[in-house]
């Protein structure tokens, strides 16, 4: 059987048979090389190249070898070489490298701190080169690879420095790209006739695989990325007490607390973490309370099963705390207060926040200044405090008593319900609820859960939210109380709060599927999440073909 020899590569500055090269010294010296020539020179496998190294970063970002031997160097003029040649640009398949280039940085300075620091070495150029890609100055997917790549060199303390010189730009152009960026991805790609979308972004999105559906779930994915490696920019200058006045601007605020990325990115926390980092500065804490919008968001997240509920509980915690803010956010708050301390794992402390000044309210005078906050705080009281104190000195027969009278309460509502008296069956509940003892927990939950029930059918929707939120809190995370979440969920549908209601329904048919081994999804629950999807959708508020 005849053999036939592999051709022999007779080009010596071959990246590919460098990196094959036995002896260690040589292939060093041979690579270095290499990363010196490719800025300098033009050749058809320079995207080849590039696109092993994107390869390699992508699979061993903590490899320092390529970042020892002038790699960051190499990246940063390669990318200056695609701002200024135009003509270069568009040769070949030139169009590819500097995405593959900003990305190649971002991977390498992405876990430890020397790379990052070998990157932004003075003579090495890497973040003036990047902030021509952020400045959009070829699209929005380059645009995504420099805020990745400045978001990872942000991260750390030493190459921080080097990105704070730029910090006024930076700060501006990652406001503006939070706040616009989905718009222009949705204009200028998803929203194109696929026929007409840029050929070489349609390639970089898919990699070969996939058709059309792929190639826009991973645009709306890198849309999503891009506005959340701007908030991660700016919370890495805010979390140093850093351009917090600009980022505290009142029309960025009312932008950023919406901003989530998505089911496609949950594990990002956009803008509730960005408003959290704020929250830690007094200044930051000032300017956030005086934005009605901010806190009622902080507050529906609060009482969701949003991933970043604790996050904004959190954050609304570090605003109670600050005797200068709080009673401007228990304002706003009202009767939600109560919600938020019936929880499980913060409500002590949020009551504890709220009640230390309660007897300079109730004895001295101090005024709140809506009568809803005032009451809002009587009823903390009463339920945290004088409550417990009550049913301490009850005796055992007459909270024995008041067990069978919650029972029958239960019972005459619920006859009510059904004859479709509903106010009266609400009113029944209601007295149920201030009957019931503390320790009948179980039946405080389906009490609750019953008046928002009955909320729903009044359309009453903050008061079906508030019920079912302080049902599903004694309820418990680990075993919530799925009727509360699908009915929490219908309420936040009535209210017009599309996430929340969608991250409900979620929770209830995982609850609902766990505990019954079923594997078809309720029709009413399918058809509230395709509702939810389309509401939800990031792009869904742009004329929509692909929607």
């Amino acid at each position: 059987m005849l053999k036939f020899d592999e051709p022999q590569c007779t080009n010596p500055s071959c990246f590919f048979c460098s990196m094959k090269e036995p002896n260690p010294f040589r292939r060093r010296s041979k690579l270095a090389s290499i990363f010196k020539e490719i800025p300098r020179t033009e050749s058809k496998d320079h995207v080849l190249v590039l696109s092993g190294l994107w390869n390699i970063a992508m699979s061993e970002p903590d490899d320092p070898e390529f970042p020892s031997l002038g790699l960051f160097e190499c990246m940063s003029k390669l990318i200056q070489k695609s701002i200024n040649n135009t003509p270069w640009l568009l040769k070949d398949q030139n169009i590819f490298i500097p995405y593959y280039a900003a990305h190649i940085i971002g991977s390498y300075a992405m876990n430890k701190e020397e790379l990052a620091s070998l990157a932004v070495e003075s003579k090495v150029l890497v973040v003036p080169a990047l902030l021509e890609l952020l400045r959009g100055r070829i699209s929005w997917v380059e645009q995504r690879a420099a805020a990745r790549a400045l978001g990872h060199l942000a991260s750390h303390e030493k190459s921080f420095e080097a990105v704070s010189l730029f910090e006024d730009e930076i700060v501006k152009l990652s406001m503006e790209i939070a706040s616009n960026c989905l718009k222009n991805v949705y204009r200028t790609f998803l929203g194109v006739e696929d026929s007409l979308r840029v050929k070489y972004q349609s390639d970089l999105l898919t990699r070969g695989l996939g058709g059309l559906e792929t190639e826009n779930q991973k645009a709306e994915e890198w849309g999503i990325q891009l506005q959340c490696w701007s908030l991660y920019l700016l919370n890495s200058f805010a979390s140093r007490g850093k351009s917090i006045d600009r980022i505290c601007e009142v029309g960025f605020l009312k932008k950023v607390c919406s901003m989530w990325g998505g089911l496609v990115n949950r594990k990002s926390p956009g803008g509730i973490g960005l408003l959290k980092t704020l929250c830690k500065t007094e200044y930051g804490r000032n300017r956030v309370s005086e934005v009605r919008e901010v806190i009622e968001r902080l507050c529906d997240v609060s009482r969701s099963s949003d991933d970043w509920k604790e996050m904004a509980l959190d954050t609304l915690l570090l605003l109670l705390k600050d005797s200068n803010v709080r009673y401007r956010v228990i304002d706003v708050l009202g009767h939600r207060l109560v919600d938020l301390a019936e929880d499980v794992a913060v409500g002590d402390r949020v009551a504890q926040v709220v009640l230390q000044d309660y007897h300079k309210i109730k004895y001295s005078g101090l005024k709140m200044s809506s009568e809803e906050a005032q009451r809002s705080i009587e009823s903390l009281w009463e339920v945290k405090v004088e409550r417990k104190k009550k049913e301490k000195l009850m005796s055992e027969t007459e909270l024995e008593e008041r067990r069978k009278m919650v029972k029958s309460l239960k019972k005459q509502g619920k006859k009510k319900f059904s004859m479709g008296f509903v106010e009266e069956a609400m009113e029944i509940y209601t007295m149920g609820i201030d009957l019931c003892p503390l320790d009948m927990v179980r039946d405080r939950v389906v009490l609750y859960s019953n008046r928002a029930q009955c909320c729903l059918l009044l359309k009453k929707a903050e008061s079906a939210v508030s019920d079912a939120t302080r049902a599903l809190c004694l309820s418990g995370v680990d075993d919530p109380h799925g009727k509360s979440l699908w009915r929490r969920s219908q309420a936040y549908d009535l209210k017009g709060s599309a996430r929340e209601s969608l991250m409900d329904c979620l929770a209830f048919v995982d609850q609902r599927l766990k505990r019954s081994n079923r594997e078809r999804v309720p029709y009413y629950a399918a058809q509230m999440i395709k509702k939810q999807m389309r509401d939800t959708w990031v792009f869904s508020g742009f004329d929509s073909k692909t929607g």
